[in-house]
């Protein structure tokens, strides 16, 4: 299996431990992935403090439970976001981490369909065991509904073409039959020079798969409620869609409540419920030679306020 280099590692740990909650305190890791955040946490923190993992997918539960055999300090949780924080009870955390890249090891494990680098089986879910694969939805799905999703998800300008010559090539079963099938709808005037075409349209069908927005939406609400007051919420993303969303959420729960003029209140009740904590952070240049894969990396800071 291939290694996995966390991103903006030194970054995340620093916006994590700079927090205003005294220990003992408990910390949660939503996107264990192969546990490079996790580990560079543990190592960190002082003995007493705890460590939560979350994932949802199998080999990387496997690989935070091995984690957890050596690390009493550790507990693992397998399941989406939502379904898993019920049982947490009435915890509440000094850092959240979410970490929302694939893993290299997913990336380059052709059986699992996530890259068109090589050959596999069309499939792209997080979890193997759950939901339909990207294999399934291509084959049954309408022209129309493809072609918003490559648009939507992937900002693919010529979704139609694509979704076009998706249906025309179905049934699909390998990353290769979408590869070809994204190709040949690329005009040859329009095509990218730097990266392959088809990524946008990998990207826009994984995260329609795995209902990564709608997921992560969802969820940042439940993380802020989560946080101990000086507790911060760090996240990290990989694409323009992630980052509007969570800069949009920063940015929403960071402003004064709007209140009725006409209301007498005290300031402290228009106080905003978090703040912003600086700018955001990208990897530096020698970050984005060693590890190209951290290039589109951005980190943000929210800190829930005292």
């Amino acid at each position: 299996m291939s290694s996995h280099i966390p991103v903006l590692l030194d970054e995340a740990l620093a916006a994590m431990l700079a927090g205003s909650v005294e220990g003992p305190r408990c910390w949660l890791d939503g996107t264990f992935g192969r546990g490079g955040h996790t580990r560079a946490l543990l190592a960190a923190i002082p003995p007493d403090d705890r460590l939560i993992v979350i994932d949802r997918d199998p080999a990387a539960i496997e690989e935070a439970r091995r984690l957890a055999a050596e690390d009493e300090r550790v507990t693992v949780l397998h399941g989406e976001w939502n379904d898993v924080l019920d049982q947490l009870g009435t915890c509440r955390f000094a850092g959240i981490l979410l970490d929302l890249g694939v893993s290299s090891p997913q990336l380059d494990d052709a059986d699992r369909g996530f890259s068109f680098n090589a050959e596999g089986p069309l499939d792209m879910r997080m979890n193997p065991e759950e939901g339909v694969s990207a294999a399934e939805w291509l084959n049954g799905a309408e022209e129309q509904e493809i072609s918003r999703v490559l648009w939507e998800f992937g900002e693919e300008r010529f979704a139609r073409r694509v979704a076009r010559s998706i249906v025309a090539a179905r049934p699909l079963a390998t990353t290769t039959d979408l590869k070809e099938a994204v190709q040949r709808a690329i005009p040859a005037a329009a095509r990218s020079r730097k990266k392959s075409d088809a990524t946008r349209s990998f990207q826009a069908v994984r995260i329609h798969v795995n209902g990564e927005l709608e997921g992560l939406q969802n969820v940042l609400p439940e993380f802020l409620e989560r946080l101990q007051p000086g507790g911060r919420l760090v996240v990290i993303t990989f694409h323009s869609l992630e980052d509007r969303l969570v800069k949009r959420f920063f940015r929403s729960v960071s402003r004064p409540a709007e209140l009725p003029r006409h209301l007498p209140v005290k300031a402290v009740e228009a106080a905003p419920r978090a703040r912003v904590v600086g700018k955001s952070a990208t990897p530096t240049a020698v970050e984005r030679n060693s590890n190209p894969r951290a290039r589109s990396a951005r980190l943000r800071v929210l800190e829930l306020c005292a």
